[in-house]
């Protein structure tokens, strides 16, 4: 699981986290309040889901404001559909799945839209719009769910696009298929933060890039963390990135979570299973 990265890294990322720990911590309750336990911004509580298998049985975990869980395990164990129960595309057959304190299965659909609209969306194939330009899908979501004017659209397309290290200058005009891989995904991320979501979900933002590339989204994700505060959900196959980007890791395994907690934590786990999950990276 170390190859490649030097102790001092490791040792900087660990730091880095934990930076990024107490200064949410000290935004939320002041240098001189007492440590409290928020309330979860997204939450999982004995979900259970089958098709003509079964799928979760008696997931639960939760996300802090500001705190990036990354969910990962093996292929085909379920990790994509908590992504969709978050976002109601799918519902579970027990449990509760609870984003912004509410139970999202128990809304109405109009309602559920509301929810989803503090949402922001990173799908595994970017999923841009191929007959759309770069500014038209950053646009897109500012369009359909918001009354900005044509010239506020124009500037916070713009600025989410810096904000994702691409020159609005260079590739507002281009269409999606004129980008590299990676900056494809950089366009995605800038979509679904242009209407200034709380929450940033994730499925295998990493997938099919090159290791630089690979860390250029990994630290972008940190960033979202580091600057804006924003809580994420990141479905991944990549332990490395998830233990730089991570507060907490929840492992899927056998249809159930069997560890959650920091990366820290789940490296110095003696479980057997884990050891061998990481093993394998």
């Amino acid at each position: 699981m170390t190859d490649g990265v030097s102790d001092q890294d490791a040792i900087h990322t660990g730091r880095v986290r934990a930076a990024i720990r107490d200064e949410i911590e000290a935004d939320e309750q002041g240098d001189d309040a007492p440590v409290q336990h928020t309330s979860p911004v997204i939450e999982l509580r004995d979900v259970w889901l089958a098709f003509d298998r079964p799928i979760l049985e008696g997931v639960s975990f939760a996300a802090h404001k500001g705190e990036t869980v990354t969910v990962v395990g093996e292929s085909g164990t379920g990790k994509s559909t908590i992504v969709k129960l978050i976002l109601r595309l799918l519902v579970a057959d027990r449990g509760e799945v609870c984003v912004l304190g509410k139970d999202i299965e128990r809304l109405s659909y109009e309602e559920a839209l509301r929810i989803r609209q503090h949402m922001g969306m990173v799908f595994q194939s970017s999923a841009l719009f191929d007959s759309l330009t770069v500014f038209e899908n950053v646009a897109y979501p500012l369009r359909e769910h918001t009354n900005l004017s044509d010239d506020e659209i124009g500037e916070r397309v713009r600025e989410k696009l810096r904000f994702v290290d691409l020159d609005p200058d260079q590739v507002t005009r281009l269409a999606p298929s004129e980008l590299s891989g990676g900056m494809q995904k950089r366009v995605g991320v800038a979509r679904g933060l242009a209407a200034n979501p709380g929450i940033m979900l994730y499925d295998e933002p990493t997938s099919g890039l090159d290791p630089l590339t690979t860390g250029v989204i990994t630290n972008l994700i940190m960033k979202l963390q580091r600057e804006l505060n924003v809580t994420s959900v990141v479905v991944t196959h990549d332990i490395r990135s998830a233990f730089r980007m991570s507060s907490k890791i929840a492992l899927l395994h056998d249809r159930r979570i069997v560890f959650f907690g920091s990366p820290e934590e789940m490296a110095a786990s003696d479980d057997k299973y884990i050891q061998t999950f990481l093993g394998g990276y």
